[in-house]
C-alpha cells in the first residue's frame, strides 16, 4: 500500500467533537476517486488535538468509508503508553497500517527516538510508515537514525520532508537514504509543491495534502511522474503554484480547512481551538485561486 498517492483528508472538528459525517464523507470522495490509500488522522486531521475516544472513533469511521482502500492512521502521542494505546485502537478498527511521528516536549535524543519505535514495532501486527515531519515534531531525523529504525519489524515505509527543488540534488537526497534502507521499505514525499520533483526523483508515494481534498488532480500529478512523464508531473505542480504559495506562508492545514468550508465540504469553524483559520486577505486569495485552478470541479466532482 505504500505506493502511489496517499490522500490525508481533514478531520472537521469544532469544540463540540467531530463532525462524523463530514469527515466520512471526505473519505468517501477519496475512495472513490480512487487513491491509493488513505490517510487517517494525519497531521491534517488534526491527530494530536484530538483525544483517545475521539480517534478511535475517526478510525473506525474512516476504514468504513474508504470501502476497502487501505487506511493508514496516526498513531503519535507525547507518551509511549498512549502511542501503544493508539495503535491497539487502529488494529482493532481495521487499519491497514499505522503512521508514527515521534511527538515530544522535551528534545529527544536518538536513543530515545529509535526506541520509542522499538518498544511500537514489537507490538504491531499491521505496517508502520515512520513520520519524519520536522516543522511540526521538532525533531530532526538523520539518515543513520531512518537506516536503524528501518531495520525494526513491521517498518515498511518512510515519510518524509520536502527534497529540494534542484532536480539532480533531490535524487541525490532520495538516493542516499535508499543506500541505508532495506529494500522492503518505501520512502514517500511529503510537503506538497516538493511531490513532482519527489516523486520524480524516485520516491513511492506521495503523502498528499490536496489529495485529501483535491484526490483527482493529486492523483493526476502522481500518475504523471510515476509513468515517466517527469516533465508532466512538473507542470501540474507549477499550475499548482498558487496554491503552494499559501501552503507555505499559513500551513497546508489551514488552508484545506478554509478550502473545505468554502467548498459546500465541511463547516466553519473546522479547527479545534487554538487553531483558527486563515485571516481574512488569505482567505480572499484562496477564493480566487480555487476559481482560477478551477479545483472546484475536482471537489464537486
Amino acid at each position: 500500500m505504500f505506493r502511489g498517492l496517499s490522500a490525508f483528508p481533514l478531520t472537521p472538528t469544532t469544540e463540540e467533537g467531530v463532525d462524523e459525517r463530514a469527515f466520512s464523507a471526505l473519505v468517501a470522495r477519496l475512495a472513490a476517486a480512487g487513491v491509493d490509500s488513505v490517510g487517517a488522522l494525519g497531521s491534517t486531521g488534526g491527530y494530536a488535538y484530538l483525544t483517545r475516544e475521539e480517534r478511535a472513533r475517526v478510525t473506525a469511521l474512516a476504514v468504513e468509508a474508504a470501502d476497502g482502500v487501505p487506511v493508514m492512521v496516526g498513531i503519535g502521542a507525547l507518551r509511549t503508553a498512549q502511542v501503544l494505546a493508539h495503535a491497539e485502537d487502529a488494529q482493532k478498527a481495521g487499519a491497514s497500517a499505522v503512521l508514527l511521528a515521534p511527538m515530544t516536549y522535551q528534545p529527544l535524543t536518538e536513543d530515545e527516538v529509535f526506541g520509542l519505535y522499538e518498544d511500537v514495532t514489537r507490538e504491531l501486527s499491521v505496517p508502520l510508515c515512520v513520520y519524519d515531519n520536522p516543522r511540526t515534531t521538532h525533531v530532526d531525523f538523520t539518515d543513520e537514525l531512518h537506516g536503524r529504525i528501518a531495520g525494526l519489524p513491521n517498518v515498511a515505509a518512510v515519510k518524509i520532508p520536502p527534497v529540494p527543488g534542484d532536480r539532480a540534488a533531490a535524487r541525490q537526497r532520495v538516493a542516499a537514504l535508499r543506500a541505508l534502507l532495506p529494500e522492503t521499505v518505501s520512502v514517500g514525499v511529503s510537503g506538497d509543491w516538493s511531490a513532482a520533483t519527489g516523486l520524480n526523483a524516485g520516491c513511492d508515494t506521495w503523502y498528499s495534502v490536496i489529495g485529501g481534498l483535491f484526490p483527482r488532480t493529486a492523483l493526476a500529478l502522481t500518475r504523471a511522474a510515476r509513468s515517466g512523464d517527469a516533465e508532466g508531473a512538473l507542470a501540474r505542480s507549477t499550475r499548482l503554484e498558487p496554491l503552494w504559495e499559501l501552503f507555505r506562508a499559513y500551513g497546508g492545514l489551514r488552508v484545506v480547512s478554509a478550502a473545505a468550508a468554502q467548498l459546500g465540504l465541511a463547516a466553519e469553524p473546522n479547527l479545534p481551538l487554538p487553531l483558527r483559520g486563515l485571516p481574512a486577505d488569505a482567505r480572499r486569495r484562496l477564493v480566487t485561486v480555487l476559481e482560477e485552478l478551477e479545483l472546484e470541479l475536482d471537489a464537486n466532482a
